[in-house]
């Protein structure tokens, strides 16, 4: 029997010196891009972009399909995530991201550097390698 899986779409928003932003959800301990599950009627861009702005507040007009990953869940053992991953640049006059709704941290990560003194999503790292290769 295959693992349950979650249909998601999210964001890697880089700033100016190419850091990442990761979010952790409230009562969880992995960080992760900033995303969500696709609602009906929604294309995976849309959600990557409505789940942006509640969670972090901010608006982006579009963002660049960056790839497709398969993965385990970080937040739900027993689960895999279908990410369709989309990358977004934080525009040099844009507000900065703030952590809202269900977001209780968020962190700028360097994706050739990533931390290991707190849990990442699997999808997270996997991006970040992508972003590395280019």
């Amino acid at each position: 029997m295959s693992e349950p899986t979650f249909v998601v779409a999210a964001v890697c928003l880089r700033d100016a010196s190419g850091l990442m932003l990761a979010v952790r959800k409230r009562g969880t301990s992995a960080f992760m891009l900033p995303g969500g599950k696709i609602e009906a009627g929604e294309t995976p861009l849309q959600c990557a972009l409505r789940e942006l702005h509640e969670e972090v507040g901010l608006e982006l007009a579009s963002a660049e399909p960056l790839g497709h990953f398969l993965d385990d869940a970080a937040n739900e053992p027993g689960h895999l995530v279908d990410a369709t991953v989309f990358a977004a640049d934080l525009a040099p006059n844009a507000p900065l991201p703030a952590p809202i709704a269900e977001i209780d941290e968020l962190r700028w990560l360097d994706p050739a550097a990533l931390p290991v003194d707190v849990p990442l999503a699997p999808v997270l790292v996997r991006v970040a390698a992508q972003v590395i290769a280019g």
